[in-house]
């Protein structure tokens, strides 16, 4: 039986790429019947009479999955965050990071619109993107009006699968287009009423840019942490993963614990204060997370 990667998911159909060719599929009732639902991403075995009558027989298993965007297998997240318009926000940055880190998907952050930025507004996105570089990150500052930062992303996406998520008016299409203009995604400037852009990618689709197939996807501004658990989030801060291995106490959550490092390192500033209130605040928000039975 042939196999191959589903590019797009659209209205009951599953574009399969196998080889060079496109098969639009279906998906077999078994699947309901197990409640396995494609995605895109997903490795398949299918079969298929011609390009336009297939049937999806088999998802093979997953190296990683996510929910919003719904997408599987991915190697990698570009995290567009524009510096100005909507302002950059490390508190929505910091759920983005948390939410890859859980899915082990290598997170990249691109800070979007730097063309638009005041001296003084560049300055401070130089100075976080310097912290969150000595968190262990990798951060890119980008501008698809200029050009810059373009060719730098070019090399992270060569041989894979990554996905552009983020807020809403960022900049992820126009960057896109930037990456690939023949690409001609629409975009939609920011609604000044709103203070966001309007919703122009409908659905998950792997797009061909270099050597990598790319996910533009829908934007969305809010992240909850349903899977995420009081134990799991330490280890989606890297900084803070680091120092609590010299923790006094096994298992410190570096709340009110003696001896604990990471507190230590706050008040040092070895870790940006801001980096751990936002660790602080998903944690009791983990807490507070009402038990799903």
């Amino acid at each position: 039986m042939p196999e191959g990667k589903i590019i797009k998911a659209l209205s009951g159909f599953y574009y399969v790429l196998a080889g060079d060719e496109v098969i639009q599929c279906r998906g077999r009732g078994v699947f309901r019947k197990n409640k396995v639902t494609p995605l895109v991403g997903d490795e398949v075995i299918f079969e298929a009479e011609n390009e336009t009558d297939g049937y999806i027989l088999e998802v093979k298993a997953r190296k990683n999955e996510l929910v919003r965007p719904p997408i599987a297998n991915v190697d990698q997240a570009f995290l567009v965050f524009s510096a100005v318009e909507p302002d950059f926000s490390t508190s929505l940055l910091d759920r983005f990071l948390v939410l890859v880190e859980f899915n082990q998907v290598r997170p990249i952050i691109l800070i979007s619109k730097l063309d638009l930025t005041t001296k003084e507004e560049r300055f401070s996105i130089e100075r976080y993107a310097e912290e969150y570089k000595q968190a262990g990150y990798q951060v890119i500052l980008t501008s698809s009006e200029t050009d810059d930062g373009v060719e730098e992303v070019l090399t992270f996406i060569d041989g894979k699968i990554s996905v552009f998520a983020g807020q809403s008016g960022v900049g992820k299409s126009s960057l896109l287009n930037a990456l690939n203009p023949e690409l001609e995604l629409k975009t939609d400037h920011i609604s000044s009423h709103l203070g966001r852009g309007k919703h122009t990618t409908r659905h998950v689709e792997l797009i061909h840019i270099e050597n990598g197939l790319v996910a533009d996807t829908p934007g969305f501004s809010s992240l909850d942490f349903s899977e995420v658990e009081p134990e799991d989030l330490n280890y989606c801060f890297p900084e803070i993963q680091e120092k609590s291995n010299d923790c006094k106490f096994r298992g410190c959550l570096h709340v009110a614990e003696p001896k604990c490092k990471v507190k230590e390192a706050v008040e040092n500033g070895e870790i940006p204060k801001y980096r751990y209130d936002h660790y602080i605040e998903f944690l009791q928000e983990i807490k507070e997370r009402k038990p799903r039975y």
